[in-house]
């Protein structure tokens, strides 16, 4: 019987695990790919994205926000507006979101599922 000591187990890296507590959760990768380009405001923001309601944007919001790659801003009225931008760090992930892109592009072209060809 072959010896499975802790040493022996694989245990997930904790960058990863960080990584996919925020970006793994519904919306929030879509949310930093609309803010990109540069700031918007909240009703367009939740206009970019369907399906999501007003709550569960607010809510991505405020955690992207106590994260730090996302800065709220207030713009002075009338009307009194809200709009949102990434902070450095938010914007440092668009090599990421790129590459995750490309990969989509590859390997998730027929509605989401892995073409026969790429299932070894």
């Amino acid at each position: 019987m072959a010896d499975h000591g802790e040493a022996m187990c694989r245990q997930v890296d904790g960058r990863m695990t960080r990584v996919f507590e925020l970006f793994g959760k519904r919306w929030t990768g879509l949310i930093v790919a609309t803010l990109m380009p540069g700031p918007v405001h909240f009703a367009d923001l939740r206009r970019a994205i369907p399906g999501i309601s007003e709550r569960m944007l607010s809510d991505r919001l405020m955690e992207l926000a106590s994260t730090g790659l996302v800065v709220r801003e207030v713009d002075a009225g009338p009307p009194l507006r809200v709009s949102y931008r990434l902070t450095e760090a938010g914007l440092a992930m668009e090599p990421a979101l790129k590459e995750l892109g490309r990969w989509a592009e590859t390997y998730l072209a027929d509605g989401g599922q892995c073409p026969e060809r790429f299932r070894k």
